[in-house]
């Protein structure tokens, strides 16, 4: 039996389409891991300006934060998704066209649009989907970290084994941006309904909430674990003896275990009263699996690194769920997403780095580990902070 519904308007084909642009928002990022000792040798970068290629993202994520929502008021979400998705795939391709600059300037703008869409996609999918946001949020971030995964991993065979070089690898991911805006056009047709009133509800400053900055602080934290691990552990493992694609691997495997926490732990959290035994289970994991470096023998790192994976799957929903339980009302919100998601991404941004300038200085792979270890301590701290069952 046929719909009457206009095609933007059914479920199914939203759902898909918010399925496709969550498979675009890490690729340009974790491709790029894999891919650093080919590009450093071929444009002559230290290991601080590659480490920046990395950071880069995660500079835009934090500034563009705090107008994402403006820019989804102003055009509506959906159509502001869709101009995001075309500056992403702007960017996709001028970034391998050149020299250090044109690759800083691409990687910027990509960084832009991938931000747009973050931020953007979780009030649509409340907006349009309000019955299944559970399912959608986790569906949506069990895509992105999937799609990250499987960017560390063929990032270096696309490069070395095909023959394309570290260009035409990050180049390949033009064709999911071609089709996911192919697939998201229909919802430009889609009319912003009326606001809701907002005259009954109470005016909070999230930047003066010291739960809000807790939330916010757990979001860096967990991000900044996340991006410095990605960026890095390839070339730690390459100096271990690995060789480039198997380093790329190594840490696609690692995304891939995380799946599986990317998609229950919202399921899991708002189980429970407070989310604080969820931050300690986590947390645990993590200084048990990074604990596990500081022993050069590969197997022992690979059972460390499957525990690193399931919690950095897991963090990355549960910080978004811990948005949405520690508020009350829609409006309060979307303030503390952009301030946390703002806040979070400058903080994340550091991890790159600053390691990239430490290891230029000390050569020491140890300091990796140890900058890993200490923002677990951060981790579970922030987190038993965020996981109080109290609001804004």
């Amino acid at each position: 039996m046929k719909s009457d519904q206009p095609l933007y308007q059914r479920t199914g084909f939203l759902f898909l389409g918010i399925l496709l642009v969550s498979f675009n928002l890490r690729p340009s990022i974790t491709a790029v891991g894999p891919l650093i000792p080919m590009i450093r040798e071929d444009l002559d970068l230290s290991n601080g300006w590659a480490g920046f290629l990395t950071t880069l993202p995660l500079l835009t994520f934090a500034t563009f934060s705090l107008f994402s929502a403006a820019i989804g008021k102003r055009l509506g979400n959906a159509r502001a998704i869709f101009y995001a998705l075309l500056l992403l795939l702007f960017g996709t391709i001028i970034r391998v066209q050149g020299g250090p600059d044109i690759l800083f300037i691409g990687t910027g703008l990509t960084g832009i649009g991938i931000v747009i869409c973050n931020v953007l996609l979780i009030p649509l999918i409340k907006n349009r989907m309000p019955q299944k946001i559970g399912l959608v949020t986790a569906s949506y971030t069990t895509g992105m970290t999937l799609f990250a995964a499987i960017a560390s991993g063929i990032s270096a065979p696309m490069a070395i084994d095909l023959g394309l070089g570290w260009r035409g690898s990050l180049l390949t991911w033009v064709v999911l941006l071609v089709l996911v805006l192919l697939i998201w056009f229909p919802q430009l047709k889609w009319k912003t309904p009326e606001r809701q009133t907002e005259n009954d509800l109470p005016k909070i400053n999230v930047w003066k909430s010291r739960l809000a900055w807790e939330v916010s602080m757990f979001m860096g934290v967990q991000s900044l674990l996340f991006f410095t691990i990605i960026a890095w552990l390839p070339d730690m493992m390459i100096d271990r003896g690995l060789s480039a694609v198997e380093a790329g691997v190594l840490v696609s495997l690692m995304q891939i275990v995380g799946l599986t926490g990317s998609f229950l732990a919202p399921i899991i959290a708002t189980r429970f009263k407070d989310q604080v035994g969820v931050v300690w289970v986590l947390g645990i994991m993590y200084l048990i699996g990074f604990s596990s470096l500081f022993i050069h023998e590969l197997w022992i790192n690979y059972l460390g690194l499957t525990l690193v994976g399931l919690g950095l799957g897991s963090s990355i929903s549960l910080a978004y769920t811990l948005i949405g339980l520690r508020t009350r009302h829609e409006k309060t919100t979307a303030s503390l997403s952009g301030m946390s998601q703002s806040t979070g991404y400058y903080l994340a941004a550091l991890g790159p780095l600053l390691f990239g300038i430490a290891f230029d200085i000390f050569a020491d792979w140890n300091l990796l580990i140890w900058l890993m270890l200490i923002c677990s301590v951060l981790f579970i701290y922030f987190g038993s902070k965020s996981g109080r069952s109290i609001q804004i």
